[in-house]
């Protein structure tokens, strides 16, 4: 996989999504950042504006992700323009890597959690970094499994996660990043 022919998909946020992007312009990988008027972003490299009409391609009903991710999320226009663009960014990518928290319930934490949802709703390949439990899994299906050291292995993948990256977050992504590409 030449590292020119691969692309990030993600959204340029503070913290996870903004370290990706580091990473990927370091590799010489290609950056998609989805955005969209009045969205916050870090990353000015690969930045696309979503349009409103794109933005409602990926519309999704706040009432049934409160319930899929048992908590109460924002009705604020800008809190459902990033759950779009979340989508954007799943669907985009062959498989989803994600820096959080796995929960309890088998949800990630925060809003960060909806990528991942989503990435198991379209049935993507999905890895978290649990920066709380200081390791990998990947989504099996049913449950999260453990795992030692992902790769991306899609020339399309996607990245997002927590704005709050912690030191065991940026070493988790810098080790992806090594053991799936070449400098």
């Amino acid at each position: 996989m030449s590292n020119s022919e691969t692309i990030l998909f993600s959204g340029g946020a503070k913290g996870a999504e903004n370290y990706f992007g580091q990473l990927a312009e370091e590799y010489g990988i290609q950056e998609v950042n989805y955005s969209f008027e009045g969205h916050q972003s870090e990353r000015p490299r690969g930045v696309r504006v979503l349009t409103s009409e794109e933005l409602s391609l990926k519309d999704v009903s706040l009432t049934y992700v409160s319930r899929l991710m048992s908590r109460k999320y924002s009705r604020a226009p800008l809190f459902r323009k990033v759950l779009q663009s979340i989508c954007w960014q799943v669907a985009s990518g062959h498989e989803v890597f994600v820096v959080g928290e796995v929960q309890d319930d088998d949800t990630v934490k925060g809003g960060t959690g909806w990528g991942a949802e989503y990435a198991k709703i379209c049935n993507k390949p999905l890895f978290v970094f649990d920066q709380k439990q200081d390791c990998w899994f990947k989504w099996g299906k049913t449950s999260w499994e453990k795992v030692d050291a992902p790769k991306v292995t899609h020339r399309h993948f996607a990245g997002t996660g927590t704005r709050f990256l912690e030191a065991n977050g940026r070493k988790a992504l810098g080790e992806l990043f090594a053991r799936s590409f070449k400098k």
